[in-house]
């Protein structure tokens, strides 16, 4: 235990705590199982260490930070671990990376928060945790909660100290002005905007701009080369065939979904290819969209596919990428936090909580797409303030 001590010491001193994220006001820490999920790199860790710096004092024996991958957990069980904690007074444990230990954790936790009544578990791990779905039944004991990249607002707030507070999308589309007025007496967003969504959606920019890029493949080959097989979720030869997926993708995203002349090139037949999507998009390197039916049928072919993040965008694709494509894929991103979003087919480009119609475009987008369409809104880059019903596109990046 000491030496476990003083581990989850060490990672704690080695937290910044100069930005703390707003995510962590969200999260109800008082819940006697959390598992926090998301994709590699985008936080998860550093923010339950900020809220144990913020929570406890140093040193403390009443808390206890552990990562899975460490060489402890390949001679103990968590619940060796958990028993030892209790017996000394252990309040909260906070356990990051839990998909690393096995398939075997999900019986574990769900037999230790029965057990142990007074203790609080916080379970960490990739976007692909089936934490519903696992063995044992976590469903009615676990709170899920996912966190993402930085957002436009937490970006402005990271590097340029220049703090505002979110916004619901219903607050942007019904008094837009007055919230861009908020911003614009601090700053002029579209000075800001385009290096954000080429480089402000990892906050592991901050450790350096050369390899900013190489760190976004190294996440998402991580993802399909670890995390996938890990989970059983694919085989080997289905790590190629997934690589190769995405790379298609990269250069033609949008990418209007052809699932029988993709599954062709990937050398996988259809089932496999719409089934290997879904991981895709569970592990937050797609944005899958569908039209409404589509929403609520399980594993349904997409209508069409983003990159997660335009900054992923920039990473992968092989060439200059298409402008309107980085503006939609940060609409999406955006909007998807909090918000159901559809494909709009040929009344606008999103269908948005199944009512509003997002046009998205640049600066001279006009109306001809959503005419005589209600509730239906341009955002449009390249502008600083809202005309009529065409708003800035940098507003939906206060949505988080």
């Amino acid at each position: 235990m000491e030496s476990l001590f003083a581990k989850s010491d060490q990672y704690l001193l080695q937290t910044p705590m100069k930005f703390i994220r707003n995510s962590i006001n969200t999260i109800d820490w008082n819940e006697r199982l959390i598992a926090i999920q998301g994709a590699k790199g985008v936080g998860k860790s550093t923010l339950i260490r900020q809220y144990i710096r913020k929570n406890y004092p140093l040193h403390s024996k009443k808390v206890l930070y552990c990562s899975l991958d460490s060489v402890y957990f390949t001679t103990h069980t968590i619940t060796e671990l958990v028993e030892k904690f209790s017996l000394i007074g252990g309040e909260a444990i906070f356990l990051d990376e839990i998909h690393k230990y096995g398939q075997q954790w999900s019986r574990e936790i769900k037999e230790l928060n029965d057990l142990y009544k007074n203790m609080r578990i916080v379970i960490s791990g990739s976007s692909l945790l089936k934490i519903l779905n696992a063995d044992a039944d976590l469903s009615r004991r676990c709170v899920r909660y996912t966190i993402q990249g930085l957002s436009f607002r937490e970006y402005l707030a990271f590097y340029k100290k220049l703090d505002s507070p979110d916004w619901r999308l219903e607050d942007i589309l019904s008094n837009p002005t007055a919230l861009a007025d908020e911003v614009t007496a601090k700053c002029h967003p579209l000075e800001f905007f385009n290096d954000y969504l080429q480089y402000g959606y990892y906050p592991f920019y901050v450790e350096g701009a050369v390899s900013y890029y190489n760190k976004i493949e190294q996440v998402i080959n991580y993802t399909i080369e670890v995390e996938l097989p890990e989970l059983n979720l694919v085989d080997i030869a289905g790590v190629r065939k997934l690589k190769k997926l995405v790379s298609i993708i990269s250069d033609e995203v949008p990418f209007e979904l052809d699932a029988s002349k993709l599954s062709r090139s990937v050398e996988a037949n259809r089932e496999t290819v719409v089934l290997y999507l879904h991981h895709l998009g569970r592990a937050k390197i797609l944005n899958l969209l569908f039209s409404g039916a589509k929403n609520y049928a399980k594993l349904a072919k997409p209508d069409k596919l983003y990159l997660e993040n335009p900054n992923m965008i920039y990473a992968l694709c092989s060439g200059i990428p298409e402008i309107g494509t980085i503006r939609e894929s940060f609409a999406i991103c955006m909007l998807s936090k909090d918000n159901t979003v559809e494909y709009g087919k040929d009344k606008g480009d999103f269908k948005v909580n199944a009512r509003f119609t997002l046009e998205i475009g640049g600066p001279d987008k006009g109306f001809s797409q959503i005419a005589n369409i209600d509730d239906a809104y341009v955002f449009a880059d390249g502008i600083e303030v809202p005309r009529g019903r065409k708003l800035p596109l940098w507003m939906l990046g206060f949505l988080y």
